[in-house]
Parts: C-alpha cells; structure tokens; sequence
C-alpha cells in the first residue's frame, strides 16, 4: 500500500523574521528566467534568453501557489517579472539584491538602483532587500545605506547574500550598524551543506534561504537520493526541498517548466528520520567546500576594481 501524505501548497507556514515580518516559507527563483544575464559566464556581456516567456513562467509560478519571487539586478529581468506581475504586486512577497558593482560606487549608485527596481517591479516597497555579495571594503557603507532605505520607507526588511560567518561577525562589529539582517541567502543543498555556518546564522536568528537547493539538478540521478525519494513516494527534487525545509532553511527553487515548478510546491510532508538527513548532509564532500571557497572570492570582488592583496580567513563548513 502507497503510503498517504499532506501536501505543504501555497499556505505553507510562514517564517517570522527578526524584524517581526513574516517571510513565505518557500520562494520561487527567478536567475535565467526567461533571460540570460549579460554577465553570467559565457555571455560575453550580451544579454540571451532561455527561448521561455516570462509572463507564463511567473503566471504559472503564482498560479502554483507560490507567494515569493526571489530577484536581482544581476538577473537582468526586474521589468519582465513587473509586467508578469501586474496587478498581484501587492500579494508576493519581493525580493531583490544590490550587486557588487553597485555596492562598489556607494550610496548614490544603490539609492538609484533600488529606485530603478521600484520602477520595474512595479511596487512602492520590497519586502526584502539583500547585499548581493559581500564587496571587501564596501559591504559596511552599503549596508548602512540599506538601513537608510528601510528607514525611508522603500524596504520592508533588509539582509545579505552570500556572507561568511567572518563577513556577518565584521558587519555587526562595525559602527553605524544597527539593523541585524533578517536573511544570509547562500547556496545549500546536499552536495554543499555547511552546517557550521547554517547553524550559526541560525543560532543569530538570521533566517537561511537557500538557492541552488537542488544542486543545479545535476545530481537528482544520484542513486542514494533516487531510492530515499522512492521510499517516500516523492520525486527526488521533493526529497531534497524536504530536507531543506525539515532544517529550517527556505528553499528558493527555479524552474521554467510547469510541471516541475508545481511539483516542487507540493512537497509531501513526511518527517524524514535523523539517520536519512544525516545522510543527506554527509553528501558535502571536502573539494565542494573548498570549491565554494574559491567561488566566494572570485564573487566578492566580481565586476569591481577591488584586488585582493591576500587570502581572506573563511569558514569553509
């Protein structure tokens, strides 16, 4: 007999913040959503497009229950995912992030640039603005220009993306600083789960939102995963959005097909035993933390004049 589950849909519970606010418990990712950022690898600094539109893709995704859509001025589609929105603005929860150019050139450029995301968006307010990359030298001031927008009224809430436990510690050391970030939005799933840094960020009360919560979909083949999904009657991809959630992480997966952005909505809600998330953590391997190393300080100082004159101290796990 096939075992019978609930299913988490679009009323899944919410994750109540620092600052009070209440964030959905799972988002919907947008990256390469119908475009192709001119500055994501291979691009060459031309904008593509995937061959989707995106007004079926967000349509679909709102249709399906999600109640959040993770953005960002990297991704290059703020005014198509304004324009798929229309009227519902008011019902999703938005988030977008500041990107590393930006935080470079300092307050004027970010005021700007939220303006601009305002615009495009088609909101009078974010729920949720994010540093994109912690800019060594920069991140602070920008932070505190973040500060300034939620005072102002154009953020609800505010947040980092990609820190380190040694960025956050330097954040909130620094004078000026006064708004704790609600978020630290990092990659997770099994393949690189760092649970020194998940459980600090935690332990602080800053909520993890995970992107890539799938890998990139390039292991859901992986034969222990495929035969633990398959002993709770879900789909691989489900497994691992499971995890995520049972962890108290909220998952931001993407996806252009239909069938796949519903399917990874409705999660079945089965508790998974220790011995499986404890198997499911342990598929991180050493080379993946230490190619996420290498990932971050390529990032951080990403389209900016910024040289890194030595190796920065991280926490790899």
């Amino acid at each position: 007999l096939k075992l019978q589950f609930l299913y988490f849909i679009a009323r899944m519970e919410d994750y109540k913040l620092n600052d009070g606010t209440s964030h959905p418990g799972i988002g919907f990712g947008t990256y390469k959503v119908g475009i192709i950022p001119s500055q994501a690898s291979g691009q060459n600094g031309v904008k593509g497009v995937t061959g989707k539109n995106i007004k079926d893709v967000v349509a679909c995704a709102l249709e399906a229950g999600y109640r959040m859509l993770d953005c960002a001025a990297f991704y290059e589609n703020e005014a198509e995912i304004g324009e798929a929105l229309g009227g519902q603005a008011k019902k999703v929860y938005v988030c977008s992030k500041v990107w590393t150019s930006t935080i470079y050139k300092g307050r004027e450029a970010i005021v700007e640039d939220v303006d601009r995301m305002l615009s495009d968006l088609k909101v009078d307010c974010l729920d949720l603005l994010l540093l994109h990359w912690p800019v060594p030298g920069k991140h602070v001031e920008a932070y505190k220009v973040l500060q300034e927008l939620k005072d102002a009224g154009k953020v609800k809430s505010i947040g980092v993306s990609n820190y380190t436990i040694e960025d956050y510690k330097t954040l909130m050391a620094s004078e000026g600083v006064h708004v704790k970030p609600v978020v630290n939005q990092i990659e997770v799933n099994p393949f690189l789960y760092r649970k020194t840094t998940i459980e600090f960020f935690q332990s602080e009360g800053v909520l993890v939102q995970a992107y890539r919560p799938l890998g990139a979909g390039k292991k859901l083949g992986d034969p222990t995963l495929v035969a633990m999904a398959e002993k709770y009657s879900m789909t691989v991809a489900q497994l691992l959005l499971r995890f995520l959630l049972q962890a108290g992480i909220c998952p931001l997966p993407k996806s252009e097909t239909p069938e796949r952005i519903r399917s990874n909505l409705h999660i079945p809600a089965v508790t998974l035993p220790p011995a499986d998330m404890e198997g499911i953590m342990a598929m991180t391997t050493q080379e993946n933390r230490e190619a996420n190393i290498e990932l971050y300080l390529k990032c951080i100082v990403r389209d900016t004049p910024v040289t890194l004159h030595e190796r920065p101290h991280v926490t790899s796990d």
